[in-house]
Parts: structure tokens; sequence; C-alpha cells
């Protein structure tokens, strides 16, 4: 009898999943989740969503993502990620499936990297004028101890 609820309630939960396209789960930035995507074998590997990139290829413009495998994968190392293109299939729906031209993976990958380099010299700048912005006391502004000014030790 446990079984038939368990069964049920899984049920309802199958029924209730709401399909999602992938597309809107990439240019979500307020999404931290992982995301976990079926092998051809039908195996779940769960990823981190690490950039999207826009790139053009043979005047094609193109959008590519870059996850970061969570699980193990055969031949990739846990400092590696992987370039995805995101596609469409028969339907017209979005998918996304491992670029295979390693020259555009490369290029979508030093893509990531200037745009990373680009936006760490603008925080930088922000950061310095931020800094220029902050008063710092002058001498006819800062109270100085002196003579005829009483400072007591802290105990």
């Amino acid at each position: 009898m446990a079984d038939k609820k368990t069964t049920i309630k899984n049920e309802e939960k199958v029924e209730n999943v709401k399909p999602i396209d992938i597309l809107d789960v990439l240019l979500d930035q307020e999404n931290k989740e992982p995301i976990i995507l079926m092998d051809e074998k039908g195996k779940q590997i769960t990823f981190e969503q690490v950039a999207v990139i826009p790139y053009e290829v043979k005047k094609e413009k193109r959008l590519y993502c870059v996850l970061k495998p969570l699980d193990k994968i055969d031949g990739i190392a846990d400092d590696e990620a992987i370039v995805f293109l995101v596609d469409q299939d028969a339907q017209g729906n979005s998918i996304i499936r491992v670029e295979e031209d390693e020259e555009v993976a490369i290029a979508v990958f030093d893509k990531y990297y200037d745009l990373l380099e680009e936006a760490q010299k603008e925080e930088k700048a922000a950061k310095s004028k931020a800094k220029k912005t902050v008063s710092t006391p002058t001498k006819s502004s800062a109270k100085v101890a002196g003579k005829g000014s009483k400072t007591t030790p802290k105990k």
C-alpha cells in the first residue's frame, strides 16, 4: 500500500514539472542553480554556468554557453569547462550541444577571458573612482591632540 502512495506522489511530481526553455535559464542573471543535462546514455550530469558568450562564426552570429561540470566526466579535468552552442531542434525548441569545432571552442574561451579581463578593469576603475570621492581629513578639519588638549589613555 505504501508503495502505491509513493508511486502516485512521484507521478504527481512528474506531472507538475513544467518544461523550461534552456535559453531562459541561461539568460536569467538571478539564476544560481546548477544546470542538469542528460548525456547520450541518459545519465544526468550537473553543471555550473560560467558564462554566455555571443560569438560570430563565418559572419553568422551565434550564442554559446560555457558550463563547468560539477560531476566527474571522463577526459574533463576538475578545473575545465565545456563550450556549448545554443541551437534549436527541429521543433524550434532551444537546445544546447557541445561545440565540436575545437578552433571555435578555443575562440569562445578567448572571448570569455577578454570579457572577464575587461570586467575586472572596469571594477578596478570603479573602486579607484570611489576612493577618490571619499573625503580625507584636511589639516583644517582634523582634530589634532597637542598643546592645550588632554588625552587620557584607555584602560
